[in-house]
């Protein structure tokens, strides 16, 4: 009952920023929009360059990258406004808090999710039964950026916070393959590429869109492999601050 009364105050933190949820939303169907348009419009240009089966994926998971930024901030600021400090003297742990932020966070990203798809579904995307597979999908990845947002929002002030979750968002697009498939560069970065969990997130979910369930799972479990060291990480940093309050 604590995660749960705690993830609904921090429910209600969120919808006090409607702008960080505009952005979040709406930059990655922009973005759909843009490519898409430029797909049809360049002569010449592949058509899986920027094709919407291929590229809407990749924005999805994208747009999910943007959870680290906003709960690094959340939790920068509760920090940095004693609020957490008061807390620490409540009988809640620490698996309340990161519980308590993780459940917040996971309708947001399911509703980033499906208005991506929406809005693909709109510009071409095929609409199969298997789209249903792809928010099962996005609860890992989900749970990888939240994790990577607990980690920094713990460790870093609100000032710092910004810049380096911008940094993040920025990797986990090129490193990713959702600007460009890592099979057409390979090499040395294709393999730095593939030990990291941003390219695995974004191949599961192009596997369950287009109805390959079968494929996905080692996707997934090389994400939830990842989200779960970063838990433990941002779990031993709660305790840690426990302690020292």
């Amino acid at each position: 009952m604590r995660m749960w009364a705690f993830s609904l105050r921090n429910g209600k933190e969120i919808v006090r920023d409607p702008l960080s949820l505009v952005f979040g939303v709406g930059f990655p169907v922009v973005l759909i929009g843009l490519f898409s348009w430029m797909q049809r419009s360049i002569a010449g240009m592949p058509a899986d360059t920027f094709g919407i089966e291929n590229f809407a994926p990749g924005m999805a998971v994208f747009g999910l990258s943007f959870l680290s930024l906003f709960l690094g901030m959340l939790l920068a600021n509760d920090q940095q406004s004693a609020f957490l400090t008061r807390l620490f003297a409540s009988p809640m742990q620490g698996m309340d808090y990161i519980g308590g932020y993780t459940v917040a966070l996971l309708p947001v990203a399911l509703m980033q999710s499906a208005v991506c798809f929406l809005f693909a579904v709109l510009l071409g995307f095929p609409l199969r039964i298997s789209l249903l597979w792809v928010f099962v999908v996005m609860v890992p990845v989900a749970l990888l950026f939240i994790a990577c947002g607990l980690l920094l929002g713990g460790l870093l002030s609100s000032n710092q916070v910004g810049g380096v979750a911008s940094i993040l968002v920025n990797v986990a697009a090129l490193l990713s393959g959702t600007w460009f498939s890592l099979d057409l560069i390979g090499g040395t970065f294709a393999t730095i590429c593939r030990w990291l969990p941003f390219s695995h997130a974004v191949d599961a979910v192009k596997l369950a869109a287009g109805g390959e369930i079968g494929a996905v799972l080692p996707h997934v479990l090389w994400v939830l492999g990842y989200a779960a060291v970063l838990y433990v990480a941002a779990i031993a940093v709660f305790k840690r601050r426990m302690k020292q309050s």
